[in-house]
């Protein structure tokens, strides 16, 4: 799921001069999306992380929804160890 959310975050470079203006849409839904989906002070940060990603114009190649599924189920169980 979270690579699909990525690429609907993406499809805003497939419409040029009005792409930018559908994040202002996507922004908040895609940060509701990412807190839902991992809950915590790790979704707060990512849902912030992934609006401001979305909004600011020209960020929207970085993969929030699965880099924060790399970090959940990755990076964060190897800090545990």
């Amino acid at each position: 799921m979270c690579i699909v959310f990525d690429i609907v975050g993406m499809l805003s470079f497939s419409l040029p001069f009005i792409g930018e203006y559908t994040d202002v849409i996507w922004a908040p839904i895609s940060s509701l999306i990412l807190y839902a989906m991992f809950r915590g002070d790790i979704g707060k940060i990512g849902g912030l992380v992934s609006f401001l990603e979305e909004i600011l114009p020209g960020l929207d190649v970085i993969p929030t929804f699965t880099l924060m599924w790399i970090y959940k189920f990755y990076l964060s169980k190897q800090k545990a160890r």
